[in-house]
């Protein structure tokens, strides 16, 4: 089961995950009824970005467009894309999408699970380390300043899996 899985995780797919009625947990390329979608991800992105995420009816505290806060039309993440699923201990790239570009008076901050990851303060794409086995959600936030006005992205949520020592490929012959 978990080999099939592997094999997804070289190319970009959608796996489906359900529980039988004993409580054994399937993963299937095809969908069953009340199955869970699971996009898996490239092991890797060679570049490519993913469209950015916007919701040009939200409004800032002042009534401005959010799309339009500190002159930004496009201020979002693009990747890990929402609901993300990485495995093994693959590269995971962190790429925000922003345009116009980043004003040079702006800082740039990330957070991954509401903490600040100092060491990519003012990157727009960089990968994060390998990650244990979980949930995560990451955002970034662009600060003016001169005027203390900030702007956050949407958080993104992905998963990590690592196989389990029960898989075969781990079992001793």
């Amino acid at each position: 089961m978990l080999a099939t899985l592997a094999a997804f995780a070289g190319h970009a797919a959608v796996v489906y995950k359900w529980t039988d009625a004993a409580g054994v947990v399937h993963y299937s390329d095809q969908p069953e009824p009340g199955a869970e979608k699971i996009h898996t991800a490239p092991s890797s992105l060679n570049g490519a970005v993913a469209p950015a995420r916007s919701n040009p009816d939200a409004a800032a505290p002042n009534g401005e467009p959010a799309t339009f806060i500190l002159g930004y039309a496009q201020f979002a993440v693009a990747s890990p894309t929402p609901e993300q699923v990485f495995f093994g201990d693959e590269p995971i790239t962190v790429n925000l999408t922003v345009a116009p570009a980043l004003k040079l008076n702006h800082t740039l901050t990330w957070s991954l699970n509401g903490k600040e990851l100092q060491d990519h303060a003012n990157s727009a794409r960089f990968n994060l380390p390998t990650l244990e086995r979980g949930t995560y959600a990451i955002a970034a936030t662009v600060s003016d300043p001169e005027t203390g006005e900030s702007r956050s992205t949407d958080s993104v949520t992905f998963f990590v899996r690592q196989p389990s020592l029960l898989a075969p490929q781990h079992q001793k012959p």
